[in-house]
């Protein structure tokens, strides 16, 4: 990717997960999670329209949870230039934003087009780790979870019960999390948000977490491989295509082998940027803040082709900027 164009996507993948955190912010704590997660769409849907780029939304939200989105396949940009793929989340956690509990926030991925992965929005089985393992064909998919925990262990040279293990809170997850903690692993168990947790492996010594496993939704698997790219982290994923229905929509999208593993790289391709803004306080992000003059943002962004990762403190001060 040439450097102007990837200053452009760095630039405009700010910009758009910005203005989606702050429109569904000033929802925090409404209980309307899909006025936020609308308020979210269609303040990035205007931001992205600006763009001089031929962008198609490869990787969209909504399909499952009937939510407003930007759909799959949606047209965004001006329509000339380069052709770009774009997987979006505008409100990653809407139930987290309606309450106003920490861990909402806005994320999207870009990368030249045919460099992410286009799949419909089903549940996907997911691991992933810090960089160093996933190569060494230590921890996968098909091995049960207390083996990928003391496989791990070993690989890391300390005992199973030093290794902290991040999944979702949810009734799918009661096997694998009894499974883990018979090992003497500590299991951690997230609210929401899958793709925080797995960016929390690539840096264990900061956030305790060795190892993310879950059946999570497939968007946020992609977005999540995509900040793993430039992390040096490393994911195995499968769609979990299990009614004929979901079979079909997957082959229609050109997804030829329904049980394959993918690996971060198959998931993203190519140079991509990843960026996220949070809306409400969490572990990896603080939350808008809106003062008497100012609306106050914190965004991650990244880039893997220039090794980019740099955390974005912003004090705005044109607030018409964020006027409908």
């Amino acid at each position: 990717m040439e450097r102007s164009l990837r200053d452009l996507l760095e630039l405009s993948a700010v910009r758009a997960t910005v203005h989606a955190a702050v429109a569904a912010a000033r929802l925090r704590g409404h209980g309307n999670e899909k006025m936020a997660d609308q308020a979210a769409v269609d303040a990035m849907r205007r931001q992205l329209n600006l763009l001089p780029i031929r962008g198609t939304v490869v990787i969209g939200e909504g399909e499952r949870d009937e939510a407003p989105m930007l759909f799959i396949g949606e047209k965004t940009g001006a329509k000339k230039g380069i052709d770009i793929d774009i997987a979006v989340d505008p409100l990653e956690c809407t139930d987290l934003c309606a309450k106003d509990l920490p861990g909402a926030m806005s994320v999207i991925a870009m990368a030249e087009a045919g460099n992410i992965l286009n799949a419909p929005d089903v549940y996907m089985e997911q691991i992933a780790i810090g960089p160093g393992y996933m190569r060494e064909g230590i921890v996968d998919l098909d091995y049960a979870v207390d083996q990928n925990i003391c496989r791990l262990a070993k690989a890391k040279g300390v005992r199973p019960h030093e290794i902290t293990v991040a999944t979702l809170d949810r009734t799918r997850h009661a096997d694998m999390i009894g499974s883990a903690r018979k090992t003497g692993a500590s299991v951690r168990l997230r609210a929401a948000g899958n793709i925080g947790g797995i960016i929390h492996t690539c840096d264990p010594d900061a956030t305790d977490v060795d190892l993310f496993v879950a059946y999570g939704g497939a968007p946020e698997g992609v977005l999540a491989a995509a900040a793993l790219r430039c992390l040096g982290g490393h994911m195995q994923a499968r769609l979990i295509l299990d009614t004929e229905e979901k079979r079909e929509r997957a082959t229609k999208m050109g997804i030829k082998d329904l049980r394959r593993k993918y690996s971060a790289e198959d998931l993203v391709g190519g140079d991509c940027v990843f960026a996220a803004t949070g809306v409400t306080d969490s572990s990896l992000l603080r939350g808008v803040r809106f003062t008497r003059d100012s609306i106050q943002t914190e965004t991650v962004l990244m880039a893997c082709g220039s090794g980019l990762i740099q955390w974005v403190r912003r004090d705005h001060r044109d607030l018409k900027d964020f006027e409908l």
